[in-house]
């Protein structure tokens, strides 16, 4: 019993998670990663009895992720993200190895994304306005998450070459989009708007942004310039929860995802209100224009073109291009130049 006291303070809540936060923080991962990881340990060692990381290996791990798997019945990227965290923290913290692991994979039923139609699309901006709009339009005019979107500073908008930079998205990768034409100018004035609210910040002796560690001791007079402010700042200030300084950070992704959900409501829209249907609705339109599916990969930034090809199976071609016998059945019925109906029909099985 003794010897189990000793080690609770030290594996959950003691010294071994502080420096665990710290290796964190010194390998450069985000502060959401980090709480998502130390959650995920946290469970690792309830798991096993409050057992110590180092007293444990490769059959604790595989007996975890299976439980997640069988008795849990976790989704597909729970059980992965809960794997991440734990390969950080053997192999790169720990030092040790966690090659062939072996688990009990989760099977998720495949999902087709949520998509709303061009008429959906007006109808839900017809009840955004302001800021709101312009964040919704862009998520659909770019296929940009509502992470990258919020994470968007004012040197990424690049009028000059129609480029929108997503910087350090999903897989920690960069890339390139376009950017929209008839946005232009209301990005123009959020930016303005940017800078007036910076140049109040700096006079309550304010104004600095959070910059990644190693872009903070390069370059520490950036945290203050315009180009490096979140392009969707926060209404107020707050507390850095890693170093404790004030600042503005930018939008909570509540606040857009609430937007949305009215706005979806008021417009009628019988599907569920997902900031994430802008970002499907942006590829499977550009798929329906006839984009070819690499051009599209690429701009969503999908490592593999099999993840992009879910939307071949949304597209607005009725069954994938087929005419339904019930319809062909009914054209033969229809008066042919008199009827625009049977006129499309027509056309389409020629």
């Amino acid at each position: 019993m003794d010897d189990i006291r000793h080690r609770i303070p030290e594996a959950q809540s003691g010294r071994f998670v502080q420096k665990l936060r710290l290796h964190m923080r010194d390998s450069g991962l985000s502060y959401r990663t980090e709480q998502t990881y130390i959650h995920w340990i946290k469970r690792f060692i309830h798991f096993n009895k409050l057992r110590h990381p180092t007293e444990m290996g490769t059959e604790e791990i595989e007996r975890f992720l299976s439980q997640l798997s069988v008795e849990r019945d976790c989704s597909v990227n729970t059980q992965r993200i809960a794997l991440n965290a734990l390969v950080y923290l053997y192999k790169r913290f720990l030092g040790r190895d966690t090659e062939s692991l072996n688990f009990k994979p989760a099977r998720g039923p495949r999902r087709l994304p949520i998509v709303y139609s061009p008429a959906e699309i007006k109808a839900i901006l017809a009840q955004l306005e302001g800021l709101y709009r312009l964040q919704v339009e862009l998520m659909y005019g770019t296929g940009l998450r509502s992470a990258e979107l919020l994470s968007l500073r004012v040197k990424d908008i690049d009028f000059g070459s129609n480029n929108i930079y997503v910087r350090s998205g999903k897989g920690n990768k960069d890339r390139t989009t376009m950017l929209p034409q008839g946005l232009k100018p209301e990005l123009r004035q959020q930016i303005r708007r940017v800078a007036l609210l910076l140049a109040q910040d700096r006079n309550d002796g304010l104004g600095e942004v959070f910059l990644p560690e190693a872009l903070a001791r390069k370059y520490p007079s950036a945290a203050r310039e315009l180009g490096w402010q979140f392009l969707f700042p926060s209404a107020g200030i707050g507390t850095d929860p890693r170093s404790g300084v004030r600042r503005r950070h930018h939008m909570h992704a509540s606040t857009l995802t609430k937007h949305v959900r009215m706005a979806v409501r008021k417009a009628g829209v019988h599907k569920p209100a997902r900031t994430h249907a802008f970002r499907h609705s942006f590829a499977t339109h550009l798929l329906e224009s006839g984009y070819d599916l690499r051009t599209i990969q690429e701009l969503l930034g999908h490592a593999d073109i099999n993840t992009t090809e879910i939307y071949t199976h949304v597209v607005n071609r009725g069954g994938r291009g087929v005419l339904s016998p019930s319809d062909r059945l009914r054209s033969d019925n229809l008066v042919t130049d008199k009827n625009p109906e049977y006129r499309v029909m027509a056309s389409i099985m020629q």
